[in-house]
């Protein structure tokens, strides 16, 4: 087995794993660090398997643009539910 197809099982592996961690994990932030993550991963295979336009477009979609949204969103949910404790009280 050559170096280049233990790296290629090894992202794989990785791939896996960080779909599976980010469908298990509770906290949110965490998820969405192992989501970016997993399209860091992805856009990597991409590129090994030559298709650049695919790996470009995978970094800055996947982990760029959707990780920033999904940032500002739990930014929202958590000033939401901070107003609300303060109502409570």
């Amino acid at each position: 087995m050559e170096l280049m197809d233990i790296f290629e099982l090894s992202l794989l592996l990785l791939l896996v794993i960080c779909g599976i961690s980010t469908c298990v994990s509770k906290n949110l932030m965490v998820s969405l660090i192992i989501f970016m993550a997993y399209s860091v991963i992805m856009s990597i295979i991409w590129a090994l398997l030559q298709a650049p336009d695919l790996a470009i477009t995978e970094a800055a979609v996947g982990a760029g643009i959707s990780g920033v949204l999904m940032f500002l969103s739990l930014k929202k949910i958590r000033d939401i539910r901070r107003k609300e404790a303060e109502h409570e009280t």
